[in-house]
């Protein structure tokens, strides 16, 4: 009779672990899903959706405020907009002789247009918040610490840079960003930017390289700081200023 009792406690044993791992697995799906009835692990479909929804919200909201104003690029390292690298030799050399003011202030000049074009972004990515399905919102939860930030570029980078250029174009003009550029061009003995920046042809193509290099260190600028923001909710509890955002980044 041993041998059979041996086996039979065997029998339980594995099936009281196999329901214990279920038991796992399912709580994790509920806190993800809302599939289950535990408090303690249940967030609806629902709430996933709005607590992403809210941390985006947060994150363009702070990097919109932080950018779009005098300075948010130019002082912040991480953000700011220097000299292009195809002519960043020409501009260490133009410090070099002694024009590291005029190198300074068309850094200035793109960083200002920079600047200026951020604040049309709420509205941008406020529409791809609204666009964003419930099956979205669960997946980004469930992603890396910057999968939100990932699918926002995805879904409105294009959009962005529409909106963005003409903005640096009327600013990159009106502070005089080409004429900077010339000005420590001659003193360092360069040649035509059109040739130092790709360009096929005279200063309009300059002006066009330069304020797509602009609009896209923008766009770059921008998601930086979402994505930092991001990751700031999801890793620090601090950072979760809502019931919502605890419940959902918990």
């Amino acid at each position: 009779m041993r041998r059979p009792v041996l086996i039979l406690t065997a029998c339980i044993t594995m099936a009281t672990a196999a329901v214990g791992a279920q038991s796992i697995e399912q709580q994790l799906k509920d806190r993800l899903l809302g599939s289950g009835s535990s408090n303690t692990f249940n967030i609806s479909e629902g709430d996933a959706s709005r607590g992403i929804k809210e941390a985006l919200a947060q994150g363009v909201d702070r990097a919109v405020r932080q950018l779009g104003k005098e300075d948010g690029f130019f002082r912040d390292q991480a953000v700011k907009i220097f000299v292009p690298e195809k002519i960043r030799r020409l501009a260490d050399l133009a410090r070099q002789l002694g024009a590291g003011k005029k190198v300074d202030a068309f850094e200035l000049s793109m960083n200002r247009a920079a600047e200026k074009a951020v604040p049309v972004a709420a509205g941008i990515l406020a529409d791809a918040v609204r666009q964003m399905t419930v099956q979205d919102a669960i997946g980004l939860v469930r992603g890396g610490e910057t999968s939100a930030t990932d699918f926002f570029r995805r879904s409105s980078e294009e959009k962005l840079y529409a909106a963005f250029r003409p903005i640096v174009e009327k600013q990159t003009a009106s502070v005089g960003v080409t004429r900077k550029y010339k000005d420590f061009s001659k003193k360092a003995g360069g040649g035509s930017m059109a040739a130092l920046l790709g360009g096929g042809g005279q200063g309009s193509a300059s002006s066009a390289d330069l304020d797509d290099y602009v609009t896209r260190e923008t766009i770059d600028g921008l998601f930086h700081v979402i994505a930092e923001q991001e990751k700031q909710i999801r890793q620090n509890p601090a950072s979760r200023t809502t019931e919502l955002l605890r419940r959902v980044f918990r």
